[in-house]
């Protein structure tokens, strides 16, 4: 999923201070961004943008192309559902430590209403000159220059620094697509790479995955067919048999998750798999030379 500066975006939760903090940064950057939802402060004005009591009140007003959520764990169920009854057709979810049945609930609801989903856990979408989604610093061109490479990362704090790399050696960046870390989460990174790979800006992809899941092995199901180059960097691979990852998303089940198997599966579908992320722009100007 890959937003447009074109698009609109509601905050839900503007008023607190992440929502206010990042809406700002947002705005400044050129995202659409046209108001919030606040229940309690339905009717008001915020950061001189109209606050709504919900989003089906904001969409009754104004057309509103993707939401993002600045909620706590407890309440995103029921701003998501807000969100989704209201027809806007993404929605971003910031939010760590949401109830793994609220998402559960979120996500059927979404699919049956036809609503593309980011996160939860994730650290946003960027779309560099034109407009960002979250919590990733777009605004820094030293880490989100424009160019044409499409980054998916599992990891916002990895999928920065492999910009940042990117960008060091001569890149840079058609879109970023954080998909989050949970172990269940509405964007897959088979999904993000089906956006690239369709995405007319994006020449090549480089995926930062981690071990855990089989999000990377089904990607690689369709790595297989693409044309564009695949670098990928999967974090995790010195980790011990057993060992508690930091992402909830990090659960090795028999072979399956395994660095060796996500790695293997990556590399038969033509994709180089490094050893560390300081060697991606190398790696990458070899495989989009040949």
């Amino acid at each position: 999923m890959i937003v447009r500066g074109t698009e609109t975006l509601l905050v839900q939760g503007i008023t607190g201070k992440q929502g206010t903090f990042w809406a700002e940064r947002m705005r400044d950057y050129g995202t659409r961004v046209i108001g919030g939802v606040n229940p309690k402060k339905a009717g008001t004005t915020h950061l001189d943008l109209p606050v709504w009591g919900s989003a089906k009140d904001a969409a009754s007003d104004t057309q509103i192309d993707v939401s993002v959520l600045f909620i706590p764990p407890l309440g995103v169920k029921a701003a998501a559902l807000d969100a989704i009854e209201a027809g806007i057709g993404k929605l971003v979810i910031m939010t760590e430590h949401v109830p793994v049945q609220d998402v559960m609930y979120v996500m059927a609801a979404a699919k049956e209403a036809g609503t593309r989903i980011i996160g939860p856990n994730t650290a946003g979408l960027v779309t560099p000159g034109e407009c960002f989604v979250g919590f990733m610093p777009a605004f820094n061109e030293k880490i989100f220059k424009p160019g044409n490479v499409g980054v998916i990362s599992r990891s916002g704090s990895l999928g920065t620094l492999v910009c940042l790399n990117l960008v060091r050696d001569g890149f840079g960046i058609s879109a970023f697509i954080g998909i989050g870390g949970d172990p269940i989460i509405g964007t897959t990174t088979r999904d993000a790479l089906v956006s690239l790979d369709k995405d007319e800006r994006t020449e090549s992809v480089v995926i930062v995955g981690e071990i855990g899941g089989a999000m990377e092995e089904e990607a690689a199901e369709y790595a297989r067919d693409m044309k564009k180059p695949i670098v990928a960097f999967i974090a995790g691979a010195a980790s011990p048999p057993g060992k508690k990852m930091g992402h909830a998303g990090a659960i090795v089940m028999g072979n399956r998750g395994t660095y060796a198997a996500k790695k293997a599966a990556l590399e038969a579908a033509g994709a180089a798999v490094l050893p560390t992320p300081g060697e991606i722009g190398t790696v990458l100007r070899q495989k989009m030379a040949g």
